[in-house]
């Protein structure tokens, strides 16, 4: 049995957004396809979850510099980090992860951002050697389904995708190689074919799913 990862990182119903229709998509036909893994569904718009701070900062700079043990932490320090490590746990004790997320402005939406900073974490999910970050969670495999109304996987404006690229970077630095990318875009370029796009996307992601 697998245990998989759903995040999803947009304040928008599923109704209204393309994102979540094509992820739930994804999510009905995994079900199907792997009837015994335990999906851990997170959305990020919903759950709530701590941003790293001031006193994350200075709690981990404590242990890390000074030598000082969590115990002799502030209370509000060692509340934070333990509320921060939730989340880092959950992320490193899973097997597989679906991101499901919109391109807002070239890049990720801040709370996704901010949900990669809960667990790439050095000592946690990486650490760093002469030559470099050595990630910690081998083995691993994930997906990212990216919607965005215009086209940036490819042509002439796939330098402006700062979003799964960047992803796709960071689970690299804690071990995860195996990323795939679901692309869903143009729908709102071409409002004419806008059906046929989201159609194929959802089709694209169940036929996906089965193969996770």
């Amino acid at each position: 049995m697998a245990i998989v990862l759903y995040i999803t990182a947009n304040p928008k119903s599923v109704k209204k957004s393309v994102g979540h229709r094509v992820g739930q998509a994804f999510l009905k036909a995994y079900r199907e396809s792997h009837a015994n893994d335990e999906i851990r569904e997170i959305n990020l718009y919903e759950e709530e979850f701590p941003i790293v701070d001031h006193d994350i900062l200075n709690g981990w700079e404590k242990m890390r510099r000074v030598g000082i043990t969590f115990s002799e932490l502030s209370q509000i320090e060692q509340q934070k980090i333990n509320a921060l490590n939730t989340f880092t746990d959950m992320v490193a004790s899973a097997d597989k992860y679906v991101f499901v997320s919109p391109m807002w402005n070239w890049g990720t939406p801040p709370r996704l951002k901010a949900f990669i900073d809960s667990f790439v974490v050095i000592g946690k999910t990486f650490h760093y050697t002469e030559n470099g970050p050595v990630g910690h969670l081998k083995g691993k495999k994930a997906i990212h389904i990216q919607v965005s109304g215009g086209i940036y996987s490819q042509g002439p404006f796939a330098t402006m995708d700062h979003s799964h690229p960047y992803l796709k970077q960071v689970l690299n630095i804690i071990g995860i190689h195996d990323v795939e990318a679901l692309y869903v875009e143009g729908h709102e370029f071409d409002q004419e074919r806008a059906d046929d796009i989201i159609c194929k996307g959802i089709s694209d992601a169940e036929q996906r799913a089965t193969n996770f």
